[in-house]
């Protein structure tokens, strides 16, 4: 959720993307009929979703997943008629062939080879009309390999009511950086940068403000509102619907970083993504520490002693 891997458009999308934070880096690459979307991700979350079900049951994975194709189309909101099916096809097309260049590390190993989204995807069964009933899909070592290290997590059922793809990633972005804080603010800048919207600035605000008039109207978006803090500043808060900390004495005051912490942290653990050791660290901390920032620090710093610089 980090990185803006999937396009907004509705219209095919073409376009070669890179995005880079700090030492870490996303190139994204179309084929020839464009980019995968936020709406094509559906699938990959559908199949993440049974591969964490089996791993929480202590039951064995596989990277190849089968499933029905109405469950899906259901699951994630879809219509159940022909162009339901036709859609599904093409997103399929689409996550199979967006091809990845990355050094984002999952489960201590950094890939640097291109690889797909999914690696493979076959109808294994249709109907007399032609309609795919049973879907075998592969998923890419890349996304296997960060589910076995359970870097994941878990989305709103009500996220695959979202239709408009900006409110999808707006939703995306606040779950992985606010998490279970109970607030957590970013610059309307940054916010387009990682929704890796191609808009114009102007354009990015007037879609981002309509999306919190409607917000505040109707609350909409799962587990977070939105709102203008300042101009430039958005302000995430926690609906309380997310999980909090597994300490209740553990504030949320207590545990905010500063953003001259942050740029230590990336000295500390150097070439590794500093938000993801962040979730890993909120995930292990079980009481107030006395300094947020200090603390923080400290357990990059050790992580990075653990695992060296990735490779």
């Amino acid at each position: 959720m980090e990185h803006p891997v999937f396009s907004l458009s509705t219209k095919p999308d073409h376009h070669i993307r890179r995005y880079e934070h700090g030492d870490c880096f996303v190139e994204v690459k179309p084929s020839a009929d464009g980019l995968a979307t936020v709406h094509d991700r559906d699938i990959l979350i559908y199949c993440i979703s049974q591969v964490m079900a089996a791993l929480n049951g202590n039951q064995p994975v596989s990277q190849v997943i089968r499933f029905r194709a109405h469950d899906l189309l259901r699951a994630t909101n879809r219509m159940t008629n022909g162009r339901g099916y036709e859609g599904l096809k093409a997103a399929l097309e689409r996550l199979a062939g967006t091809r990845i260049s990355t050094n984002v590390t999952t489960g201590s190993k950094e890939i640097f080879n291109n690889f797909g989204l999914i690696e493979r995807f076959e109808i294994v069964r249709e109907s007399r009309d032609g309609r795919m009933q049973t879907v075998e899909v592969k998923l890419s070592d890349w996304v296997f390999n960060a589910l076995e290290h359970r870097e994941v997590l878990t989305l709103h059922r009500d996220y695959f009511r979202l239709r408009k793809p900006i409110e999808r990633r707006i939703y995306e972005i606040g779950r992985k950086h606010c998490g279970r804080q109970a607030e957590w603010r970013i610059t309307l800048p940054l916010l387009q940068k990682k929704c890796g919207a191609t808009s114009s600035p102007r354009e990015f605000r007037r879609l981002v403000t309509k999306i919190i008039e409607e917000d505040q109207r109707h609350a909409h978006i799962p587990d977070y509102s939105v709102e203008f803090q300042s101009e430039d500043m958005i302000l995430f808060r926690n609906r309380g619907t997310i999980k909090r900390l597994k300490t209740t004495d553990v504030q949320e005051c207590d545990l905010r970083i500063s953003t001259d912490a942050y740029e230590e942290a990336e000295l500390a653990a150097p070439g590794w993504d500093v938000y993801l050791i962040e979730q890993e660290w909120r995930d292990w901390v079980t009481e107030p520490p006395r300094n947020a920032d200090a603390a923080f620090i400290g357990f990059c710093r050790k992580w990075y002693e653990k695992r060296g610089r990735p490779r």
